[in-house]
């Protein structure tokens, strides 16, 4: 079995989130290639919080990783929806 290991962030595309809250989120694919059937994944690693706390990781298959982009973005319209109907108009 050959691995690829896990790609650097900047290999990716994408540069590491840091969150107002201090935590760095990383999107990385990790590949194995065994001869029978290789395996691909999405990994999202949510770093621990700047007090200390633990970070966390998720593992995705490609149509796991597409719906929780989509999840994601359709929260993301929301909440600015939201944020904006919240907002005081200036007259």
């Amino acid at each position: 079995m050959t691995s690829t290991g896990r790609d650097a962030a900047g290999a990716a595309g994408a540069t590491p989130l840091v969150t107002r809250c201090g935590r760095r989120i990383v999107v990385k694919c990790f590949r194995l290639l065994p001869e029978e059937q290789p395996i691909s994944r999405v990994t999202l690693d949510v770093g621990g919080h700047r007090d200390g706390g633990p970070g966390v990781w998720a593992s995705l298959t490609a149509t796991e990783a597409r719906e929780l982009a989509r999840q994601l973005i359709e929260r993301a319209d929301v909440a600015e929806h939201a944020a904006q109907a919240a907002a005081p108009t200036s007259v």
